[in-house]
């Protein structure tokens, strides 16, 4: 059987949430399966950022490189229909796409979709008009309905595909994301954790933060929870908060809200940070709080308690789901809930290790191979 498979997503370079999904999930796929030939489908007028010499190492995997203008080549896409990219390819039976994209294939190719979420139709005002403009033109409605099996990576998006498009139920399979090996806790002694607190400067003890600055991730909500914290506890003065991540859009305010912090001098922006670096960040925190208002998955959480570190999360979306009872939830849009769970965890010892424990214990229900194993049954029965 030949596949087609969409890696546009992986020409910027960076490891955001969609970019991890595919990384991730194509390498166990590859490493799994000899049988079925690969063909990826790749278009950038520019060089590519990303590595990808990874792909040469599996012979039943080829890589199709074109160069038309991605503006160009998305305008034919949404008005013509055309170019089909299984022809491009040079015939497939199935094409499949880790993210909604523009997308044109003959009907001769099943078409396989992963939904990450929809989280554009529920939090609009956190989106950019460049992004609104695109969600548009790309029509994620009518992509899912054209579809021939879509993978949502959890319950929370399969019930929003349902409820909010209306696509049939049969026609969508939850298959969970894994969690890479490399999130794991980290002997104290080893070297590099103090080399990656002091490349970014960290302080001795801090609360994390870990993902896009962007306001869908409510980062202000977790702001104000710490202005709440220090003002009322006064001896947990010691702990810092850090700031970690890309920007995002619509990240003024969020810098704004840390200016106008009377603890602004104890909150930490480092920007963005290497991939290998991220173990080394959650094994250095106290906790890690992630009170975002929409997640399709939320890999920051999971990252986190793989690592050993207590969670706080929102009782919203997907995020109850993959955590289940090994965080504490809240309310997003209390930040006095934010802050009690902060105090909980930050001085009670045995319930932090509780945490911690069951953290560790959740985190390994995650795997890519377990997730590249029912992955390729789904396109197996395609």
């Amino acid at each position: 059987m030949k596949i087609g498979v969409d890696i546009r997503c992986l020409t910027v370079g960076r490891r955001t949430g969609v970019e991890e999904y595919a990384i991730n999930l194509l390498e166990n796929l590859f490493c799994k399966d000899k049988d079925n030939e690969y063909i990826l489908f790749l278009n950038s007028f520019k060089k590519p950022a990303a590595d990808l010499n990874w792909i040469k190492k599996y012979s039943n995997v080829k890589l199709k490189f074109f160069r038309f203008p991605n503006k160009l080549l998305n305008l034919f896409f949404w008005y013509f229909r055309w170019p089909k990219i299984d022809k491009l390819l040079g015939g497939v039976d199935i094409f499949f796409a880790p993210n909604i994209n523009f997308i044109a294939v003959s009907n001769k190719a099943k078409l396989v979709l992963t939904v990450h979420d929809i989280s554009f139709e529920y939090c609009p005002e956190t989106f950019s008009l460049k992004r609104k403009i695109w969600h548009f033109f790309i029509n994620p409605k009518e992509l899912a309905q054209r579809a021939d099996k879509i993978i949502a990576i959890s319950k929370s998006t399969k019930d929003d595909l349902v409820n909010f498009y209306k696509i049939k139920e049969s026609k969508i399979t939850v298959v969970h994301n894994g969690i890479s090996d490399k999130f794991k806790i980290i002997d104290r002694n080893d070297l590099k954790l103090v080399q990656v607190k002091e490349r970014y400067k960290l302080p001795y003890k801090f609360i994390l933060y870990l993902g896009t600055i962007e306001p869908r991730k409510n980062i202000v909500g977790a702001l104000r929870a710490y202005n709440i914290l220090r003002k009322e506890e006064k001896r947990l003065g010691d702990y810092k908060m850090v700031i970690a991540g890309a920007e995002g859009w619509k990240s003024k305010k969020i810098f704004t809200e840390i200016e106008k912090s009377p603890f602004n001098k104890d909150i930490i922006f480092t920007g963005i940070i290497k991939d290998e670096d991220k173990p080394f960040f959650y094994n250095l925190a106290s906790l890690f709080v992630y009170p975002s208002f929409f997640e399709g998955f939320g890999f920051p959480p999971l990252e986190a308690m793989k690592c050993g570190v207590p969670v706080i999360v929102s009782h919203s979306s997907s995020l109850p789901e993959v955590v289940n009872s090994a965080g504490i939830l809240i309310d997003p849009d209390k930040p006095d809930e934010i802050y009690q769970a902060m105090k909980e965890i930050l001085l009670n010892k045995s319930f932090k290790e509780k945490l911690s424990e069951k953290g560790l214990k959740q985190s390994k229900k995650f795997n890519w191979r377990k997730t590249a194993e029912e992955f390729l049954a789904i396109l197996n029965k395609a």
